[in-house]
């Protein structure tokens, strides 16, 4: 097994993980086996409990597991599903050594950071590549190079290529920035980032260049002196049009072969065809149609934050590539719809209304739902999104006054969405943490609906995050006043998805899974691709 440690420096959001899912896709293109890792230095379990404005979006793999978005970012690139294995935290690691010294595993031995944790690392590390049967397994090292807290990692890291040194070589991503007043890149704190990492006791192998623009010769010549680099190691990557391009950027400078090479591979002919008429169609659209997607995470101090609803964001670029159409996404928050109303959402030709958790917002988002269904424009409400359709159509089509979800509001005589049974005892004990439904569970699709078609198969796979679900009491209600139930669980006790019949409304749809959870580029998800085909005929 071989191992690729890609790490970061300057500053954060420089694109590691989707350095990191790039070079999986190069090296699986090659027909080498490959699986992503990523690692994050907080003391959190998992990523579940974390404010989406704190860290981004938390996406939920098959097995249940909530993560960083970087695991989502592997799943679309290397276009497989991975598991909680692929995911580590401190929490995780400290957690799992203290049990362990505990149960008296280290028989009496002083449990230290070295070799204690560096050992649970990687161990953790290569449990990932024997479950995906993988010859090199991609670690991303959260954080910058030089934080206290991902330290140990880097350890880690560097203990492995000290007892495995033909098996390991570091990617370091670094950042160039352009001085505008000099209007020109410079290399100063990228080499500064090296240096860092050489007094951890690593030499990175390969130096990913972020800049705004492609890095020159010159600048080559300058890394290459003082990062200890042959100029062949140093790869550009500058800002591109979408994040699908930057394989087939970094291909075009052979870093695929020199990681091969370095690591003793031998990989076939490359295989990326596919890859490059799903991005050709993305960049080339016949037409743009503009989606609104109606959400509470977006904003950040001064700031919009896009990656809140992530998963959404790429489903609909690959959707649109499908249809051959461009998108133009725009984040409008609940905020918005406070003060200005839902006349704001004149224009659009699809709206989505995402997932979310609590109050605020609830009686925009019930506005914006009421907009779209009287309206007629196409709707997908995903997770508390259905929930929301479900609500307003229950106050406004069935007249149930003040209908609403038990989490909104536990006093109204009207629980349409309430708590799931087994999940009223974790509430109890505020046992939050991965106690809600999560992962991949079976959806019986009723025949003669708009999702049947749009699935052409009667029992699928879908990704849940959720406690709370529709009520069964008012099931026959709904029904009668014109819904349709088109999803349920195979014992029919779960409401997973439902709609408005086509003479109704050209495509009103809601799901209480996450279809975007699962969306690949090569394999957009059959929902959103019905919605942006329906939504191209308002352009």
């Amino acid at each position: 097994m071989k191992f690729i440690f890609v790490s970061g420096g300057v500053v954060s959001g420089l694109g590691k993980g989707i350095t990191a899912a790039s070079i999986g896709l190069l090296l699986k293109s090659r027909g080498i086996a490959v699986t992503n890792v990523k690692i994050d230095m907080y003391l959190n379990v998992d990523a579940g409990t974390i404010r989406p404005q704190e860290h981004g979006e938390v996406f939920v793999c098959a097995d249940g597991i909530e993560t960083d978005q970087d695991l989502g970012n592997y799943e679309r690139f290397l276009d497989e599903d991975l598991k909680r294995e692929n995911y580590m935290t401190t929490g995780q690691v400290y957690l799992s050594v203290i049990q362990k010294e505990r149960a008296f595993k280290y028989k009496g031995e002083d449990v230290e950071a070295i070799p204690h944790v560096t050992d649970e690392i990687i161990s953790r590390i290569k449990k990932a590549g024997k479950v995906h049967d993988a010859k090199v397994v991609i670690v991303e090292l959260g954080g910058t190079v030089g934080e206290y807290q991902n330290s140990i990692f880097f350890e880690a890291s560097r203990i492995l290529k000290l007892k495995q040194p033909k098996d390991v070589i570091q990617v370091h991503v670094s950042y160039l920035p352009v001085i505008k007043s000099l209007g020109e890149l410079k290399s100063k704190p990228a080499q500064q980032s090296v240096r860092l990492l050489n007094s951890m006791g690593i030499q990175p192998d390969i130096l990913i260049a972020r800049s705004e623009k492609e890095i020159d010769e010159r600048r080559k010549e300058r890394l290459s002196l003082f990062c200890n680099l042959s100029k062949e190691d140093i790869i550009s990557n500058p800002d591109l049009p979408n994040i699908y391009r930057v394989p087939l950027f970094l291909d075009k400078q052979r870093i695929a072969e020199r990681i091969i090479k370095k690591l003793g591979l031998k990989g076939k002919k490359k295989k990326l065809k596919k890859w490059v008429e799903f991005v050709d169609k993305w960049e080339n659209p016949k037409g743009k149609i503009r989606v609104a997607v109606v959400g509470k995470y977006f904003a950040t101090g001064d700031f919009t934050l896009s990656d809140a609803y992530l998963c959404v964001n790429e489903a609909l670029k690959h959707a649109a590539a499908a249809n051959e159409v461009g998108v133009e996404q725009v984040c409008i928050t609940t905020d918005q719809i406070a003060k200005e109303g839902v006349k704001i959402l004149k224009g659009y030709q699809a709206i989505i209304v995402p997932q979310g958790w609590g109050t605020r917002g609830v009686e925009e988002k019930l506005k914006v739902v009421q907009y779209a269904r009287e309206n007629k424009v196409p709707y997908l409400g995903l997770c508390f999104g259905m929930q929301m359709a479900v609500i307003e159509f229950a106050r406004n089509v069935c007249k149930l006054e003040n209908a609403n979800s038990e989490e909104v509001d536990p006093k109204t005589k009207y629980k349409v969405v309430h708590v799931m049974p087994d999940q009223k005892e974790y509430l109890k004990k505020h046992q939050y943490g991965g106690t809600i439904r999560l992962g991949a569970w079976p959806c019986s699709i009723k025949k003669n609906t708009k999702l049947f078609e749009i699935y052409k198969d009667d029992l699928v796979q879908e990704r849940h995050r959720h406690r709370y679900e529709v009520n069964n009491e008012f099931r026959e209600q709904l029904e009668k006043a014109g819904m349709v139930i088109c999803g349920t669980s195979p014992d029919g006790k779960l409401v997973e998805a439902i709609e408005l019949p086509k003479d109704v409304h050209p495509f009103f749809v809601g799901t209480q899974f996450h279809p975007e959870y699962i969306s690949r580029p090569l394999r957009p998800h059959p929902i959103f691709v019905e919605l942006i085909r329906v939504a191209k005929k308002f352009s």
